[in-house]
């Protein structure tokens, strides 16, 4: 229990230095797919 524990401490520290990473990754992924899904539905 203690493992998931400091596991789940390090993830949340990881997130937590990396998140404008996690948000730039997630705004190009969420752009492209919209993009793609807009492309289809016009072509």
């Amino acid at each position: 229990m203690t493992a998931l524990v400091h596991g789940y401490q390090g993830f949340g520290l990881l997130v937590s230095m990396n998140w404008d990473r996690i948000l730039f990754l997630s705004a190009t992924a969420g752009g492209l797919a919209l993009g793609a899904f807009l492309g289809g539905q016009l072509s």
